[in-house]
């Protein structure tokens, strides 16, 4: 799919706006637009309603009164759950690569050029948070390839807070706020993560100065999970992406994070949208990193940990992205963008990573429960391929579909599968079971990030985290939460321990009491 394909879209629009147009004068209608209802019958008065005489009641039977108020009532669709405060931007990724020998995908194809919507957003907070919290930043683009929609669903920050998908849900809980106060505690935070150490990579992330991105042009991004890329031959190779900012990376020190936010809640999204109005289009380098199958056992950590990045696998950039255009509509395109980890293309699978696992599920159901069974219609959502399925009928559905035959197989409408779209095979043994990963490492990185950073960053962050760490009050959750920074690095743990004033002694042995 290249420009080309976007320009007849737009050439078609274009036309069918002029025939549209040219129907109304051959009718009679002004050129010039005038105020309708939603089943486009012009409006009489949109200022005052009919009422039973100058004294009297309104009446029902004001039906344009009545839609106004009825869809006044429905503007609002449920909130996302996480990742609610958010922006987008329409733009393009160029292949820069032929990654045929690694991939069926086509958009991997040198030269080619694939239009792409990109959404940035916080996850904890509502639609109405600010934009400097400190949070993962979600990084979301769906790309809008000749063999269907392709969403690479990521966050800023390369690693996640846990490895399992059965955790989401009461991580989510334990970071929103107290169901009783409605307000923010991060004493419940830390009473989940202090059960959870392989937390502490992320944790430490998150609390440094990386988390909270100083916008979203200047900001990195990551898969965070691994996929698949599969070839022709059915033959496939674990691959992490990264999105590298052209605008360099750079995020907010504790002193400037203040200062932002007495001046404005809504930074990153207006940054975003004033440069590609002056037309300082943002851009980013996609990079790969890739491991055979029969390479992942070598490794001391297991590569399929969403805890874990792959140190010491090389990068290899394969495309650039540029946002160049800012949506015509906020609620149409950012609000209804519907991006899920399940929209893969061939040439690109899940791979057996258990948060990834759940995550293919949960995010096309959370947008079922938003937008409906046909929110794959919504322009914004729409392929720019045909669909063609038996996938039928429930509320807003658009797809005009035709024939008797609703169903396959078939003899009198036969609609056959892609042979090259099968999925590949992944080898098996043992039995079902229910149990951690066996390589779980939970310290080592979050230590190497820690020892990684210069002096003022690891000044940032031990600053950034015992002011959290303070506010617990309970000592377990405390002593347990300090310990596990100990062991990551033992300098960290005790930085930690003296700012909120812990026994660094009890710390010490605690931390020694645990399993790297």
């Amino acid at each position: 799919m290249n420009k080309l394909s976007l320009s007849y879209g737009r050439m078609a629009l274009c036309a069918l706006t002029v025939a549209t147009g040219l129907v109304a004068m051959a009718n009679g209608a002004s050129a010039t637009p005038q105020l309708t209802k939603d089943n486009g019958a012009p409006v009489g008065d949109n200022q005052h309603s009919q009422t039973a005489g100058p004294n009297g009641p309104v009446l029902l039977q004001d039906v344009h009164l009545v839609q106004k108020l009825q869809r006044f009532d429905r503007e609002r669709i449920p909130e996302r759950v996480v990742h609610a405060r958010g922006a987008g931007a329409h733009g393009s990724f160029t292949a820069t690569e032929d990654l045929g020998e690694l991939t069926q995908a086509k958009l991997f194809t040198k030269g080619k050029v694939t239009p792409v919507f990109v959404r940035f957003s916080t996850v904890i907070g509502g639609s109405g948070s600010t934009e400097t919290a400190r949070d993962p930043r979600g990084f979301a683009t769906k790309f809008y390839t000749e063999e269907g929609n392709w969403d690479l669903v990521g966050n800023n920050l390369p690693v996640f807070f846990i490895r399992d998908a059965m955790k989401f849900p009461d991580m989510v809980h334990s970071l929103k706020p107290d169901p009783v106060t409605n307000t923010g505690d991060p004493q419940r935070a830390f009473d989940f993560f202090s059960h959870i150490p392989e937390s502490t990579h992320m944790l430490t992330r998150v609390y440094s100065n990386y988390g909270i991105p100083a916008n979203y042009r200047e900001m990195n991004g990551s898969s965070v999970h691994a996929l698949k890329f599969v070839n022709a031959q059915g033959r496939y190779t674990y691959v992490k992406f990264a999105w590298k900012s052209r605008q360099g990376e750079r995020n907010l020190r504790p002193a400037e994070v203040a200062a932002q936010q007495a001046k404005s809640t809504n930074h990153a999204t207006a940054d975003l949208y004033e440069a590609i109005r002056k037309g300082q289009f943002p851009a980013w380098d996609l990079t790969v990193q890739l491991i055979k199958p029969e390479d992942l056992g070598k490794f001391d950590f297991d590569p399929l940990d969403p805890t874990k990045v792959w140190t010491g696998v090389p990068e290899r950039k394969v495309g650039t992205m540029v946002l160049d255009r800012v949506p015509d509509n906020f609620f149409e395109a950012s609000e209804q963008v519907a991006l899920a980890p399940g929209n893969l293309v061939p040439g690109i699978e899940a791979s057996e990573d258990r948060l990834l696992q759940g995550r293919l599920f949960s995010y096309i159901d959370t947008q079922h429960h938003r937008l409906g069974a046909n929110f794959q219609s919504l322009p914004i959502n729409k392929p720019l391929v045909p669909v063609v399925n038996h996938q039928q009928d429930g509320a807003g559905n658009i797809s005009g579909r035709k024939g008797s035959v609703n169903y396959e197989p078939s003899r009198l409408a036969p609609l056959p599968a892609s042979p090259h779209a099968r999925s590949s095979a992944l080898p098996l043994s043992g039995a079902t079971q229910q149990q951690g990963i066996a390589k779980t490492l939970n310290f080592r990185q979050a230590g190497e990030f820690y020892r990684s950073l210069g002096k003022q960053d690891q000044d940032d962050l031990i600053a950034n985290l015992s002011g959290d760490l303070k506010r617990v009050t309970d000592k377990d959750i405390l002593h347990t939460m300090l310990s596990h920074f100990w062991k990551a690095d033992a300098g960290y743990g005790q930085r930690l321990a003296k700012a909120v004033g812990a026994d660094a002694e009890a710390i010490a042995k605690l931390a020694a009491t645990l399993k790297e």
